[in-house]
């Protein structure tokens, strides 16, 4: 698997869930559930599972976070926050 993936932090289901996104394959995307609501996982741990699912980041990237609401059209909604960060596969890297 070569290329430039994105991963992705958000909560689902009231839990954190970190996955990366395999745009035009066949294949299933990686995910991983945190085991928690609250506080968002930490920098290590991101890291942690991003290398247990096969990625890391691309050299000099961090994660984005943005926050988007449940209700769009609600202001008053709860806010969702999401974070992003460009990976490559590890199996891909050449040392």
């Amino acid at each position: 698997m070569l290329g430039e993936f994105t991963a992705q932090l958000a909560t689902r289901g009231g839990r954190w869930r970190l996955y990366v996104a395999l745009m035009d394959t066949t294949e299933p995307w990686p995910v991983h559930d945190f085991d928690r609501a609250g506080p968002p996982p930490t920098f290590t741990e991101r890291s942690a599972v991003l290398n247990r699912l096969g990625f890391e980041p691309f050299p000099h990237t961090v994660w984005v976070w943005s926050e988007t609401t449940e209700d769009p059209a609600d202001a008053s909604s709860p806010v969702r926050l999401i974070a992003t960060m460009a990976v490559r596969s590890r199996r891909a890297v050449v040392v």
